[in-house]
């Protein structure tokens, strides 16, 4: 993960923060957390597996 740091702003002719520039990882990693925050609210409310059961599916198929 990239850490916060490296962003640089624009400002107006008073020193005012307008709008921030960011490093394109630093953007790509924010776009790629907010999407998995999406996806962790949408399904919040879907059953949930133990680490055992997801074991034994997995050694059931072959995959593990």
């Amino acid at each position: 993960m990239t850490t916060l740091g490296k962003e640089k702003f624009i400002t107006d002719n008073k020193g005012k923060k307008e709008a921030v520039v960011l490093d394109i990882k630093l953007y790509q990693e924010i776009l790629e957390n907010l999407e998995d925050l999406r996806l962790l609210a949408e399904r919040k409310d879907e059953a949930t597996s133990s680490l055992q059961e997801v074991e034994e599916r997995l050694k059931a198929r072959g995959l593990l």
